[in-house]
């Protein structure tokens, strides 16, 4: 009878559990101290081995997709303006639209051609990023490397940040599209510093290397798209996601659009 009795007794972490499971649902890619974080910013009181124990009782492990690909490469040598690495790995900042990076990354999707096979392409990605809180501000897809949309992004990113009332700084590697003329153009006119990573220096530009890699661990690796539009519309809700619900823990637990309002706000 006793054992019985602690067999039909609830569990003393239901509550809990249905905390964690609906946090789940919305954030699919949440470990648990990520998942500790959403409850913290709810006002739920919870120790993180306990959410690890409960997360690993529920079976809600994060699953890592890894996927080995050879790194796009925009680099094409001095074929412009080379500017001077102004940030130099200094990537904190306290200043809202201050300190702008952005590079471009290269996906995979599947197309059926007229002979029934099976072809792959691509999409370019590139956006612009505040390194304030880590928010994309604005970005540009394409099915080639498109000096047009680069340039587009540029603009949207430059008008956004136009409120900052110190001295930008625009910082990218060396790739062929931020040596334009164009692009480094705009930039002088709004009076922004220019700003490039060493050649062959990923770690320069790290912050935006780690936003790609989060992307793809979350979106991409582990699934397969059949179509331009079809990876286009994931990327779009992925970002919408990223800025608006996915919260960090060097932010106060906040994502960056709720960081940015509570800063403003202060």
């Amino acid at each position: 009878m006793y054992w019985q009795k602690r067999l039909d007794r609830e569990s003393p972490n239901k509550e809990l559990e249905d905390k964690i499971m609906k946090i789940r649902k919305e954030h699919k890619d949440f470990g648990y101290r990520r998942v500790c974080g959403e409850l913290i910013s709810q006002g739920i009181k919870a120790n993180k081995k306990r959410v690890q124990k409960i997360m690993k009782k529920l079976n809600l492990q994060v699953t890592t997709f890894t996927r080995k690909s050879r790194k796009y490469s925009s680099y094409k040598g001095k074929v412009g303006k080379i500017a001077p690495n102004r940030i130099n790995r200094r990537f904190n900042t306290s200043i809202p639209h201050q300190k702008i990076t952005t590079d471009t990354s290269e996906f995979k999707y599947y197309e059926i051609d007229s002979k029934g096979r099976m072809v792959i392409k691509k999409l370019y990605l590139d956006p612009f990023l505040d390194l304030f809180n880590g928010e994309i501000l604005s970005y540009s897809i394409s099915q080639t490397p498109s000096a047009i949309g680069i340039l587009s992004a540029q603009s949207q990113a430059i008008e956004i940040t136009s409120d900052c009332p110190y001295r930008r700084t625009f910082h990218s590697d060396r790739g062929w599209a931020y040596q334009m003329g164009s692009y480094s153009f705009a930039l002088k006119e709004n009076k922004i510093f220019q700003s490039m990573s060493r050649k062959g220096n990923c770690y320069d530009n790290s912050v935006m290397e780690n936003f790609f890699g989060i992307l793809k661990q979350e979106m991409y690796y582990g699934t397969t798209y059949y179509s331009f539009e079809d990876l286009k519309e994931a990327i779009e809700k992925y970002i919408k996601y990223y800025n608006e619900k996915r919260i960090k823990e060097k932010l106060g637990w906040m994502s960056p659009v709720q960081y940015r309002l509570n800063t403003l706000a202060a």
